[in-house]
């Protein structure tokens, strides 16, 4: 059966889409997850954490401060994950992509044990422990992962295929809406394997992944073995390498030929990528500053407003991720037909436009009778406006707008912002809800400035070769151009764009 599979996975088509799979399950699909499992053990973690602190010292806490205790389990992932993005750049520079990913499971498993026997420890520090390592597992998984498929992919499949890594985060968080339910591990006595049960995805990671090969990106300009750069790309590709995707790695690494792998601070002073640098700043902060994670927050409010029972609550809340799921699938199948440019500013503007409506259902609530159910399309529907454009491509622009020397620096930047923001958004959103029915306009005012940055500076980056989108770059980095320079660079790209026409 082994020598069946290695035949099998050797040479075939097959091999990117298996890829990407093995490497999804253990990799985004955790951060949407890790998210959503830990709705439905609230009240039982927040009752564990009263009874172990009467136990030790005999003293009852208040309501405030076992609130205070179950916020701190919550958020610390996301700071878990910002240690997570930090720590990516040089673990991907090091070990390379799929090493990587296999390493990282090394939190995971080590988060899940401490989870699996806080209860028997009767230590809910040990549950803070476990939720920091799994935040550095999904804020590794979060950046190494679209690196790995956006190096790995075709030039035509490279934002679809990257795109999957929101596919799974979405997934994600429908699986662990639906694994949490009362009638599965959502109950008081199973609550401990419901907070451990993320190590079963990264179990089949370990045993999948280890057979499909490294990026052919990293193999060849990282560590110059050309020899296995063809390899690999025999095998993702399922047929003979195409002269036309070797010479455009072969350009690249001429391109960053003796440059050492940048460091994040280095691209602050780099004004070649300044444009590139600011991009992924906005656009990776906007992100989490949208409210999307927040509207996941408020729905349980708005659904007790529209009079649906606390008892199928909790059904009702597995609409919401599904959503997100079947939003990123529909956009991974648009986005080589519609570009990147388009999803982005489409996705802000339809997000501000329901949080606009939201608001005025809010505001209307108490005079209309129909309007909570308003509010409730309004959160379906923001959801879905996220996951057609945002949630995906943000992922992907790190890969498209970097060259391979700077690209582990910018998606540490990109990372740490994204983990930062989710932060911010946690801790402030309870004090946002106190505006009522106004705490979704800042989430409108960042949709709308984001929308009007993509649109006015961001190039399309859809089926170009990596030399083309710099080029495009250039002209924002470099107001005035140096003749000589301008022509000698028009001539290496148009050298590069007939060298590809050639081999096709």
């Amino acid at each position: 059966m082994v020598p069946y599979l290695h035949d099998l996975l050797e040479s075939s088509p097959l091999t990117l889409l298996l890829m990407v799979t093995s490497a999804a399950i253990g990799g985004t699909l955790q951060y949407g997850y890790n998210l959503a499992i830990m709705n439905a053990p609230t009240i039982f973690i927040q009752t564990f954490i009263n009874e172990t602190f009467l136990e030790r010292w005999d003293h009852q806490l208040e309501d405030y401060q076992v609130t205070l205790l179950w916020t701190i389990i919550v958020s610390i992932f996301s700071l878990g994950g910002l240690a997570g993005a930090l720590i990516a750049g040089p673990m991907t520079i090091s070990f390379g992509r799929k090493k990587c990913l296999l390493l990282n499971n090394v939190f995971l498993m080590s988060g899940a044990l401490l989870a699996l026997t806080s209860r028997v420890a009767k230590s809910f520090e040990m549950i803070i422990l476990s939720r920091v390592l799994v935040g550095i597992n999904a804020g590794i998984s979060m950046n190494v992962q679209p690196m790995y498929f956006g190096e790995s992919a075709p030039k035509h499949l490279r934002g679809a295929i990257s795109l999957s890594s929101a596919v799974f985060t979405a997934f994600g968080v429908v699986l662990g809406q639906v694994v949490g339910l009362r009638e599965i591990l959502g109950s008081e006595s199973c609550w401990q394997y419901l907070l451990a049960s993320n190590a079963v995805p990264g179990f089949i990671q370990l045993v999948t992944l280890p057979w499909f090969p490294e990026s052919p990106r990293y193999l060849l300009i990282d560590r110059g073995d050309k020899e296995a750069c063809i390899n690999a790309l025999r095998r993702l590709r399922g047929c003979e390498v195409q002269n036309s995707e070797l010479d455009e790695i072969l350009q690249e690494q001429a391109a960053t030929k003796g440059m050492k792998p940048k460091q994040p601070w280095e691209l602050f002073s780099d004004r070649s990528v300044r444009w590139q640098l600011i991009s992924i700043i906005i656009i990776s902060s906007a992100m989490q500053l949208c409210g999307n994670d927040a509207i996941y927050l408020y729905a349980s409010y708005v659904f007790k407003e529209a009079g649906i029972s606390s008892d199928t609550i909790q059904y009702v809340t597995i609409g919401t991720g599904t959503c997100e799921f079947t939003a990123c699938i529909m956009c991974n199948l648009l986005i080589e037909r519609k570009g990147r440019r388009l999803m982005l500013m489409g996705g802000f503007v339809s997000m501000a436009f329901w949080a606009v409506v939201f608001t005025v259902a809010l505001s209307l609530e108490h005079l209309i009778s129909w309007m909570p159910y308003l509010s409730m399309a309004c959160i379906f529907t923001y959801i879905l406006s996220f996951g057609m454009g945002p949630a995906g491509v943000t992922g992907l622009l790190p890969t498209e707008i970097f060259n391979q020397a700077a690209r582990p620096a910018a998606y540490m930047i990109a990372g740490s912002l994204m983990w930062l923001n989710l932060f911010i958004v946690g801790m402030l959103f309870p004090f946002l809800s106190e505006l009522r029915q106004y705490c979704f306009v800042p989430f409108v005012v960042v949709c709308l400035l984001s929308a009007l940055y993509v649109g006015l500076f961001l190039p399309e980056t859809k089926g170009k070769s990596l030399s083309l989108i710099t080029q495009e770059f250039h002209k924002l980095n470099f107001k005035v151009h140096d003749r000589d320079g301008d022509a000698q660079t028009g001539a290496q790209y148009q050298l590069g764009e007939v060298c590809h026409s050639t081999s096709l």
